[in-house]
């Protein structure tokens, strides 16, 4: 089983040609860059409704120009199935990110949601079985253990859900089941388990806790926690999910066709411990907030009171390794944020 180093030098070699949908997204730009580095030829779908454009004016900053000239854009919808079947011509991989995320906006308007993570993951996987991809890569998350009890979370090990977008993502699970037993495709499913890092949005009602709480500090602004901050979640940083999925679609051991799989670190961290990591390494870059305290408020509906994955699967099979642990990551995000407020002048130095 190769390495993810070899995997990266087998790829600049070969190049292939790949679509990423939500490319304009958190993590759909972090795969747009890591695949152009690599000289792969992508092409990219978003419609923009939660992505941006200044993420892929981001990406073209940092590769070369004769890199950027290997990715072609287009603007449309995944519920638009002719849209998907055009962004699927000639593809041979396909890396589904393509998605509305977020618990509460699922209980807020669960008819979007299902749209976007239901009907637009089948007509992607109609688009992609119909131009016959090799390999269709998708988004899943950790929502789908649900009420399960366990600790850590293993793929066999499936809860009752317990908000609708928890709910579209098990739906997703079980339609590529579908089209692997009753189409042949080679589909792998990648459980997310709360990504973060460069590019992640922190504003707006469903932004991520992480980017969320860097940009209040930073900016004097209250930081909330839903309940008693002993929720605890299994932090991934960006660059370990781009990993999983350039290994998911090259992988050539049959047995790892068709899974689900966990993507995390399989480390623990709780919303008081994240609190502090940021808080330290805001001040080892500089940022002193005078006696930061967060402001406790009641627990969000729809959310999992702990979350640990076991990567055991991914290791085994897919060759995955986590390369960056949360505070790793934290490390590499707050360069990125501080960056990004340097740029728009906003102000980083609080005192309260």
């Amino acid at each position: 089983m190769p390495t993810y180093d070899r995997l990266r030098s087998n790829l600049k070699t070969a190049p292939r040609r790949w679509l990423v949908t939500g490319v304009a997204g958190f993590i759909g730009s972090n795969l747009l860059e890591e695949l152009l580095k690599l000289g792969q030829w992508v092409v990219g779908l978003d419609n923009f409704s939660t992505g941006k454009q200044t993420n892929l004016d981001e990406v073209r900053s940092l590769v070369s120009r004769e890199q950027w000239a290997r990715f072609r854009f287009i603007r449309g919808d995944i519920t638009d199935l002719a849209t998907c079947a055009r962004a699927c011509t000639r593809a041979e991989m396909v890396l589904h990110q393509a998605a509305l995320g977020s618990v509460p906006r699922s209980i807020k308007d669960p008819i979007r949601s299902h749209q976007s993570n239901v009907s637009g993951f089948l007509n992607m996987l109609v688009a992609a079985r119909d131009a016959g991809v090799k390999r269709f890569v998708y988004a899943s998350s950790s929502s789908v253990y649900g009420d399960h009890p366990a600790l850590p979370k293993v793929e066999p090990n499936i809860g009752k859900a317990l908000s609708p977008y928890a709910a579209t993502k098990a739906m997703d699970e079980t339609y590529a089941e579908v089209f692997a037993s009753t189409y042949g495709m080679a589909t792998i499913g990648l459980r997310y388990f709360n990504v973060f890092g460069p590019r992640q949005d922190p504003q707006g009602p469903y932004a991520a806790v992480i980017p969320l709480w860097v940009s209040a500090l930073m900016e004097g602004t209250p930081v909330f926690i839903n309940g008693d901050g002993e929720t605890s979640r299994d932090f991934c940083f960006v660059a370990n999910a781009v990993q999983a999925n350039l290994l998911a679609a090259t992988t050539t051991d049959p047995e790892a066709i068709n899974q689900a799989y966990n993507i995390a670190v399989g480390e623990r961290t709780s919303l008081n411990e994240l609190f502090e990591l940021i808080r330290r390494e805001l001040d080892a870059h500089g940022i002193q907030v005078e006696d930061p305290k967060p402001t406790y408020r009641g627990f969000r509906p729809g959310d999992v009171r702990h979350s640990l994955a076991d990567i055991s699967k991914a290791q085994r099979l897919l060759g995955y390794s986590p390369r960056y642990r949360v505070d790793q990551g934290l490390e590499i995000a707050l360069d990125w944020y501080l960056g990004k407020a340097a740029s728009t002048r906003r102000p980083v130095l609080v005192s309260r």
